[in-house]
């Protein structure tokens, strides 16, 4: 909590004080939290701010899968240009998903749920990134998930 912050302005508080400042909404509530008064909270932006945490990780599983499932694209259909960068951006990816699993293991059956899709999401990009027809690139894609995360594999 900000010192300069009376506990009189935390309580009490409306929804008003969430479209207007945000950083003493978030303090607020904790503070609520865990002093336990319940009563208090501004539960329908609680439970939404919640429900967009849940979003943004498994957005963030997505795009990294993209990322990753693109550059090994880039890297079978294009050896002329591989590069260090690509290798780089391959394994920094990768580490962030296996840190999201950590994290958060029931993240890895979402990887799973959505790995199909962000296969064919990085066959578009990879067809427009490299200039290859999209029909270059298999339906399905020729790595498992577990190929995918490993940090040894390159096609």
């Amino acid at each position: 909590m900000k010192a300069n912050h009376p506990d009189s302005s935390l309580t009490g508080l409306t929804e008003n004080l969430y479209e207007h400042d945000f950083m003493l909404w978030i303090e607020s509530t904790v503070q609520q939290l865990k002093q336990r008064r319940f009563s208090e909270l501004d539960l329908d932006h609680l439970i939404d701010e919640i429900e967009s945490m849940g979003k943004r990780e498994r957005s963030a599983v997505r795009h990294n899968l993209i990322v990753v499932l693109l550059h090994l694209l880039k890297w079978k259909y294009q050896p002329e240009n591989r590069s260090r960068s690509w290798q780089s951006s391959i394994l920094e990816h990768r580490r962030r998903l296996e840190d999201d699993f950590e994290d958060s293991p029931s993240l890895k059956n979402y990887y799973l749920e959505v790995f199909a899709k962000c296969y064919q999401n990085a066959c578009q990009q990879a067809a427009i990134e490299t200039g290859l027809e999209l029909r270059t690139f298999p339906e399905e894609s020729p790595s498992t998930p577990e190929e995918v995360l490993s940090p040894d594999f390159l096609p």
